[in-house]
């Protein structure tokens, strides 16, 4: 009977030979067999065996460098997208550089007191200011006019410190006239009081209160003179009273043509006027040019938020000169209050007083700027 060995030795063979392309190749396979069972260590003998059969020793377990297959790739957690880091600033070109708004534009005095430029036009019926609007809590006068008073209140005097109101504004009644751009309609009134507020024995009366109503064309220019600049031509239409009645009363008309002119921070105003004439029978100071002369002149000088003016008129005359002379400082205070200073020195500081010579000084306060 064969033995167990060469049964096997057969079986083996005769797997070889179903599994390889040829019997040489099989009887080189039987041969390697024969070789492995031949290595006594355990190890290096199932190595052969694997080596033999074409198994690897790895075969089973996974592989570091292997491929996965499609059903692992697909299971397997995706991934988080890198983020888009986005794209670096680049620097802008000449042409796509943001627009600068323009600077607004600087307007002088006189374009903000009478809208010269269209960037100062605000439109009609605003009420603006139109002369000096102040209040003197002190003024004292060199010489007080006693006269006008004797017939009311005869001895009594009145004192040398008194107080001081003047209130004026201005509204625009018509932009552009008939359609011209350049011409502007204005309406003004002033009321200056004159009060003896501490004069207790005549009961502190307003000894003098002048009242002034006023009709503009304003016409707009651009030339230039000596070195200043023209803006406008002012057609007015002014009448002024003291509105009482008798030997107290006082008024007249006028009509003037003023010139404004500016170089840089001064304002030049020259205004030369004509007195309408009235009847002797009903004139209540038929001599008043003679100390109010025919015009004046308004200089002004701003410099931060200190304004300065001089007033000037005169009658022109070498025989019987007759004029006045009026200096005014406005300057800060506290936030917007602002000081007042006045000088006054000649003719004509009142209605009342056209004919009568004094000087007076007054200290208080300006509560809107005008000229």
């Amino acid at each position: 009977m064969t033995s167990t060995p060469n049964l096997s030795r057969y079986m083996l063979l005769a797997l070889l030979a179903g599994t390889a392309p040829g019997h040489a190749q099989a009887a080189a396979t039987l041969t390697e067999w024969e070789g492995c069972s031949a290595i006594p260590a355990d190890a290096e003998r199932l190595a052969c065996y694997d080596r033999v059969s074409g198994r690897s020793q790895f075969e089973g377990k996974p592989q570091a460098n292997a491929p996965q297959s499609s059903s692992a790739a697909t299971e397997a957690p995706a991934q988080a997208p890198a983020p888009v880091q986005p794209p670096a600033p680049t620097a802008p070109t000449a042409s796509a550089a943001p627009a600068v708004a323009p600077e607004p534009k600087l307007l002088s005095a006189l374009s903000r007191h009478w809208e010269l430029d269209d960037e100062a036009k605000q439109g009609a019926f605003l009420f603006q200011p139109h002369r000096p609007n102040y209040f003197l809590p002190f003024k004292y006068s060199s010489a007080p006019n006693d006269a006008p008073f004797a017939l009311d209140q005869p001895g009594l005097a009145l004192q040398n410190i008194e107080t001081e109101l003047q209130l004026s504004f201005k509204i625009k009644a018509m932009q552009g006239v008939m359609g011209n751009d350049n011409a502007d309609l204005w309406l003004g009134y002033t009321a200056t009081s004159f009060w003896q507020a501490y004069n207790h024995n005549m009961s502190s009366p307003f000894r003098e209160t002048n009242y002034e109503p006023e009709a503009m064309l304003v016409l707009r220019t651009n030339y230039e003179f000596a070195g200043f600049r023209g803006r406008f031509i002012n057609l007015g239409f002014s009448h002024q009273s003291n509105g009482r009645g008798e030997d107290l009363s006082r008024s007249w008309n006028r009509v003037y043509a003023q010139f404004g002119f500016e170089r840089g921070n001064l304002a030049l105003l020259i205004r030369p006027w004509y007195r309408i004439p009235e009847s002797r029978g009903v004139d209540d100071n038929p001599d008043i040019q003679t100390y109010m002369g025919h015009g004046d002149i308004l200089a002004v000088y701003s410099k931060g938020r200190n304004a300065y003016s001089l007033l000037l008129r005169d009658n022109l005359k070498s025989h019987k000169n007759r004029g006045a002379v009026k200096l005014n400082w406005s300057f800060p205070l506290v936030g917007r209050l602002k000081g007042y200073v006045q000088y006054f020195n000649g003719y004509g500081e009142s209605l009342i007083d056209y004919d009568h010579r004094q000087q007076s000084i007054g200290l208080g306060f300006s509560l809107a700027e005008g000229m």
